[in-house]
């Protein structure tokens, strides 16, 4: 191969992989001595930070904000509240409560360093941190017989967690921005897991990182086109480490993604962490587990191995009976809010198109149970029977039927498809139980028919009047892109993804991207 130049770097001399010095095989290593006892800190590559500044990411000060928020958001309205209240001591008490709040939230990891998509330090984490403050303070009044009246106690407490919530709020705020102007990602592995990694983070948007380079592991070429600086050995090699840092700088990433395999087993992976955390790059290694919240995975230790426990599915419980009491409540209030809209629309489809007012269709709903689904009609009165004759203008490679331009709908239905109130009375089903305001979207029973195990998963919660699919494209998704998102939702939702979904609702349906 040819020389390379790698800019700032003091790598010099002919350079056989590029980015990197040419390697050494694995029988070049001295195989007497321990791999942590050979290990030394990488000092071929070094980046001059004053020349090539590391990506943006816009990173908060999280913990002098947070903790001086938490310290004077509590102590300064407790003080102001406690000497209104005449309660001996205002001073004291609310200083000392101060301080214990900053001890309970720094104790429970409120102040460390979040990565893109964490979301501790939100409202219910502030709130189970102060009822942790209430019970501390209530053991030490009572073993100091402070004298404080218990009411005004907590009245004085309560602006401090209103204060932590917008704290958090903001920090949250901040981060996002910055995570949204992306991390430059440096992808190291065997081609096949590299090709995966690098396609499935360049082709989605809904996430802050983005793929710069890769350093395949072995002979196979990566089919990602993404540029490559280096190369690392089948076997492990003294020069691992300044390979990738000299690739990382190449490109001016700020994170090394690995990809585990045979060729990058458990102490390869160990030094080449500990050369790029000395050469000042995070590391981040991917698992094999997939289609998985960050909020249902939790690490452990035990043996020496590192742990993933994966929670189940969110079923039952006190979240599912929310979900239920707000599905219910919801629909009963859209319901009457949109009864006047209801009227008008009943009364356009009628005047526009002969036939009925709503289309009544049977769909499938949770544990393949089927139930009449209801809509305003937005096709001509027998769209049903001639369903057959555009078979072959399917637009869809799955089993549903889509068609851009199907002459069946009416001009009216054109525009309630676009923006998607035809759907709305499902609230009916929504009321009944059928479906929910959130969920997966309900499908035929020819669709059902088709399904196959891992498409039948989609029928384990209810079907929703909104969804993933919804604010993700709609109809201009592809069939297995739907299938993955109705998936993702079935095994990670939570009621504060619905509210989520709900609020990025109104956006998509105002947009009437994918809508047909």
């Amino acid at each position: 191969m040819g020389h390379v130049e790698i800019p700032e770097s003091d790598i010099s001399g002919h350079v056989g992989l590029a980015g990197a010095p040419r390697p050494r095989t694995a029988g070049s290593r001295n195989r007497t001595v321990a791999p942590e006892q050979v290990w030394r800190a990488p000092t071929t590559v070094e980046r001059d930070h004053a020349e090539r500044p590391r990506a943006s990411t816009s990173s908060v000060p999280r913990v002098p904000f947070l903790a001086l928020a938490d310290l004077l958001g509590l102590g300064i309205p407790a003080w102001l509240v406690l000497r209104a209240g005449d309660q001996p001591g205002p001073l004291t008490s609310a200083a000392s409560a101060a301080l214990v709040w900053t001890g309970v939230r720094a104790m429970r990891g409120r102040y460390e360093h979040r990565l893109p998509g964490e979301t501790a330090g939100a409202s219910h984490a502030a709130f189970g941190d102060w009822l942790a403050l209430i019970g501390v303070l209530a053991l030490l009044l009572a073993v100091t017989d402070g004298g404080l009246a218990p009411a005004t106690a907590v009245a004085a407490l309560v602006p401090g967690l209103a204060v932590a919530v917008l704290a958090g709020a903001a920090v949250r705020w901040r981060s996002g921005a910055g995570a949204r102007r992306g991390r430059r990602v440096l992808v190291v592995g065997e081609a096949a897991g590299l090709d995966r990694a690098v396609n499935l983070l360049n082709s989605r948007k809904d996430h802050p990182y983005t793929a710069v380079a890769v350093v395949p592991v072995g002979p196979a070429v990566p089919d990602c086109g993404t540029p490559v600086p280096g190369r690392l050995a089948p076997e492990p090699a003294d020069d691992d480490v300044s390979t990738v840092l000299g690739g990382a700088f190449a490109h001016d990433a700020d994170l090394v993604l690995v990809t585990p395999g045979p060729q990058l087993d458990d102490d390869r992976l160990r030094r080449l962490a500990w050369g790029l955390h000395d050469g000042g790059l995070a590391l981040c290694v991917l698992s094999d587990l997939s289609g998985v919240a960050a909020a249902r995975v939790r690490p452990a230790s035990a043996a020496g191995l590192t742990l993933l426990h994966v929670a189940p599915p969110l079923r039952r419980g006190p979240q599912a009976a929310l979900k239920a009491v707000v599905d219910r409540a919801g629909a009963a209030l859209g319901l009457l809010v949109l009864s006047p809209l209801f009227f008008g629309v009943a009364l356009a489809v009628r005047v526009s198109s002969p036939g009925p007012v709503f289309h009544r269709q049977t769909r499938h709903g949770r544990h393949n149970r089927p139930f009449t689904m209801w809509k305003f009609r937005t096709m001509v009165a027998d769209a049903e029977a001639r369903r057959e004759q555009l078979s072959a203008a399917n637009e869809s490679e799955g089993p549903m039927f889509k068609m851009r331009r199907d002459p069946r709908v009416t001009r009216i239905g054109h525009a309630l498809r676009r923006t998607s109130v035809d759907e709305l009375p499902q609230l009916l089903n929504v009321l009944r139980g059928d479906m929910s305001l959130v969920g997966p979207r309900p499908p035929l029973p020819e669709e059902v028919s088709r399904y196959d195990e891992r498409e039948l998963r989609r029928l384990a919660v209810r079907p929703g009047l909104t969804g993933l699919w919804q604010v993700s494209g709609r109809s201009d998704l592809s069939w297995q892109e739907t299938v993955s998102l109705d998936l993702w939702y079935v095994d990670n939702w939570s009621v504060a993804t619905d509210m989520g979904l709900l609020a990025r609702t109104v956006r998509a349906v105002t947009d009437g991207r994918g809508a047909y």
